[in-house]
Formats: C-alpha cells, sequence, structure tokens
C-alpha cells in the first residue's frame, strides 16, 4: 500500500506540470551534481564496503562517470529538449511540421548491484532531463551503496518527484505491481523476462539492460602485448562482475601459447604475484555466487590464477584453457574473474559460433586485418564494443549503450538517455489563411492529377 500511494502522489505531482519545465530540470540535475560532489567519499566507502573497490576504482568506473554524465546533461539539455523540425510534404502546404518531446510520466528504474551507484544514477539523470518523476529502485545486494543513494536522493528532491525504495524480492514485485509510464531495468534475463511480462499488462515500454556471453576474439594480425593488458584490464575488473566484461576467448591457434604467456604476465603486473593480498583487488558479491563461479571452475585446465579465498569471498583472476563449447562455463554468462580460451583456425568459425547463439551485450575484436574487422561487423550483431581494446565504448555520453535480442533492448547515455525517457510527439500545424481543396469530396481528374504531382 505504501508503494501504491508513492506512485499515486508522484502522478500528481508530475499532472502539475512543474517537471516539464527545462530551465526547472536543469536545475534539478544541478543539485544532484552538488549532492554527490558533497558525499563522495561516503559513496567510495560504500561502494568498498559492498564490492570491495578500490578509490580510484571507485571514481573511474562509478562516480566520475556519473559526474561527467551530469555535466554533458546539464550542457545540452535545452537543444535536447527543444522542438527539431522537419520537412513537411507539398501535399500539406502551407503547415509547419516539427517532433516534439514530452516526458512519460511517473518512471521506475531498478539497478543491480555489482555497479550499484552509476547503474542507478545514469538512467536517472536520463529520466529527469527529459521530465519524469521517478523512483529508483537498487539492489538490495549492495546495501551500503544503497542507503548512500537514497540520502542523496532526500538531500536533493521531495519524493513527489524523486524517491529511493529499498527492499529485496517483495519490494520488486510490489514495484511491479503498479502503473508505471516507463521502466529501466539493468540485470539478469531471467529477471529481465519477469519485469517485461509484468510490464506487458498495461502496454508499459520498457529498457532493459541485460547481458550474456560476450566474446573477445585474437586473431594472428593482432598486437598481443596491447591485447593482453587491454583483455586483463577489462576481464577482471571488479573481478569481472561486470555486465560487458569479455565473457570468454576466442584465439586463432597459432598465437594461443604466445598471447596467454602475455596474459600471464599482465595478470601479474596489474595485480601483483599474489592477487588475493592486493589491497586494490575486490570480492565477489556474496556466497552463493562465490560458490557458482566455484563450480565452474571444476573439471577445467587452469593456466593461471585458481586461487581463492572463501573468508574474504574472492577468486584469483584465472585463465582456462582446453574448453569445450559443450563445457558448463560455456552455457551461462560467468560475471566473475575465470577466462575460458577456446581456439580458431579460420575466422568464419568464430563468426559462425557467435551468430548461432543469443546476441551478446558485446564484442571484442583484436586484429590488424581491416578485412577481419569488417567480416566481424557486418555477420555478428551485438550490442556494442571495440576493436582492439575492451569495455571503454560505455564510458561516454556521446554514444548511446544497450544490448540487442537476448542481451537487452533501449540505450541510453547523453542524448539517447533524454529520448529513451521521452515520447516524441509528431505535429503538424497547418495555416489557416490557405486550403487546398484536393483531399475534399468531390473528387474529379484534376484533383486526381494534382494528387500524383504532390505524392510521387
Amino acid at each position: 500500500m505504501e508503494i501504491e500511494m508513492l506512485v499515486k502522489k508522484q502522478r500528481a505531482y508530475f499532472e502539475k506540470g512543474k517537471t516539464k519545465e527545462v530551465p526547472w530540470r536543469i536545475a534539478a540535475l544541478k543539485t544532484l551534481k552538488r549532492s554527490i560532489l558533497r558525499y563522495e567519499k561516503e559513496i567510495g566507502d560504500a561502494l568498498q564496503a559492498d564490492l570491495g573497490k578500490s578509490a580510484t576504482e571507485a571514481y573511474m568506473c562509478e562516480t566520475g562517470l556519473v559526474l561527467s554524465e551530469l555535466t554533458h546533461m546539464i550542457g545540452h539539455l535545452r537543444r535536447y529538449a527543444g522542438e527539431r523540425r522537419v520537412r513537411t510534404p507539398l501535399a500539406q502546404f502551407r503547415a509547419r511540421s516539427f517532433v516534439s518531446p514530452e516526458p512519460y510520466g511517473v518512471t521506475l528504474v531498478m539497478s543491480p548491484w555489482n555497479y550499484p551507484f552509476m547503474l542507478s544514477m545514469e538512467p536517472l539523470i536520463g529520466a529527469i532531463a527529459a521530465g519524469n518523476c521517478v523512483i529508483v529502485k537498487p539492489s538490495a545486494y549492495a546495501p551500503a551503496t544503497a542507503d548512500v543513494i537514497e540520502k542523496i536522493i532526500e538531500d536533493c528532491f521531495s519524493s513527489h518527484f524523486v524517491a529511493v525504495v529499498k527492499g529485496g524480492r517483495a519490494e520488486n514485485a510490489a514495484l511491479l505491481e503498479q502503473r508505471f509510464d516507463f521502466i529501466f531495468f539493468t540485470g539478469s534475463v531471467r529477471v529481465g523476462r519477469l519485469v517485461m511480462e509484468k510490464a506487458s499488462r498495461y502496454l508499459t515500454p520498457v529498457c532493459l539492460e541485460l547481458g550474456g556471453k560476450s566474446p573477445c576474439i585474437v586473431d594472428r594480425t593482432a598486437n598481443l602485448r596491447l591485447a593482453a593488458k587491454r583483455i586483463v584490464f577489462g576481464k577482471y575488473l571488479n573481478l569481472g562482475q561486470t555486465c560487458v566484461a569479455p565473457d570468454y576467448l576466442f584465439v586463432h591457434e597459432e598465437v594461443k601459447e604466445a598471447l596467454l604467456k602475455e596474459i600471464k604476465k599482465c595478470i601479474h603486473q596489474q595485480f601483483g604475484e599474489r592477487p588475493l593480498e592486493n589491497p586494490n583487488y575486490g570480492k565477489i558479491i556474496n556466497h552463493k555466487h562465490f560458490e557458482r563461479l566455484l563450480g565452474l571452475m571444476k573439471g577445467t585446465q587452469i593456466y593461471a590464477g585458481g586461487a581463492f579465498c572463501e573468508e574474504t569471498l574472492q577468486i584469483a583472476p584465472t585463465v582456462l584453457t582446453d574448453i569445450a563449447p559443450s563445457d558448463a562455463i560455456m552455457q551461462e554468462e560467468i560475471f566473475g574473474p575465470l577466462l575460458p580460451v577456446l581456439t580458431f583456425r579460420e575466422i568464419s568459425e568464430v563468426i559462425t559460433y557467435v551468430t548461432k547463439r543469443e546476441k551478446p551485450l558485446a564484442l571484442y575484436l583484436f586484429t590488424g586485418s581491416k578485412k577481419t574487422e569488417r567480416r566481424i561487423l557486418k555477420f555478428c550483431s551485438f550490442g556494442g564494443g571495440c576493436i582492439n581494446d575492451t569495455i571503454i565504448h560505455l564510458a561516454t555520453s556521446n554514444m548511446g549503450f544497450g544490448g540487442v535480442g537476448g542481451s537487452g533492448m533501449g540505450s541510453y547515455h547523453g542524448r539517447e538517455s533524454f529520448e529513451l525517457f521521452s515520447h516524441r510527439r509528431s505535429i503538424v500545424k497547418k495555416y489557416t489563411w490557405l486550403d487546398l481543396p484536393i483531399r475534399y469530396q468531390p473528387y474529379c481528374g484534376w484533383k486526381d492529377l494534382l494528387l500524383k504531382v504532390f505524392l510521387r
């Protein structure tokens, strides 16, 4: 009942029209930015408590990206919110045609635990910028970060405009029973299906940011030293608990050994000889996830790493070789610091493997061959990715980020966020000093002739 009343209060507030005023939205975003700066240390401490993130990683991958998104949106919002004029067909002379964005209304943002601050705040920024009221539901698996998010929101806004609902499955279920005008969800495919099913009851549009098994492909023309460094960074960041982390590695058989040696060297360079003793190395989110990852390691050939500590919920950066497509580790998204390695002879083998499975959220290709690059981009469908790097494609407000097929639907960041949370109305303003008679009955030959001139 409390959640139901909250939604009703937000709907009543939205109907007053305050959130539709662009200067008011800009002021709200500036208020949010000031509050985040004020709570910056508490955000870092919370991310350390929930995921063991170092201060540098917390800022680089969460707080800093949110502040950058806020700066971008504040600077561009007036342009994004303006009418966009389009060409009017001659048959509608004399008129003006334009597209006008409007907010959906009351929106829901459901965020995950792996980047709990960034993945709550970035969609929130888009929702506010577009003029919506918002309920934010942070993950119960990152309770310290959820507490800070609640503090920040309460410091900035009335709950009639933006509110935080904490809790677990019961609160999620109660929220999904309400009628929202738009739902933004980041999380697993399984829960994403449930969200979409519940949204269909009211024909509520959704954005689903899911995941999947994102391939990383290295051919024999790649710069192996640089590839290894960037693969290690992208794979083991946040202990692999990143939706766009390279899930598995496909390497040309001729360079497999050379690449694996470089990867092993880079693991030592970035995390030390004993990663579990590295104070900047994080932890697995909970015991259940930890046990699942250990289960995926069973029966595999460990090339590097393999150490773990149940007390601290840590698993060292691990590379697994002699992997077959039928192995358990290749049947689900890993979401941890385990990198299975497969080999190929021809790039067509990789293309066939990728295209026969669910479309991944990301794809990474390391190559010096433009021909290989063109073939992968032509035949493989995926949410987004990098050529000769990993994961950095999502760290910009100038490109959208999102999935396709089984990895999600919808895209956000920068302008894409504004448009995601907006309905774009197509409007024709017809002038009254001229009214062409062509469309009116009675029809005759000269009208038919003019229609063919106007409509071709």
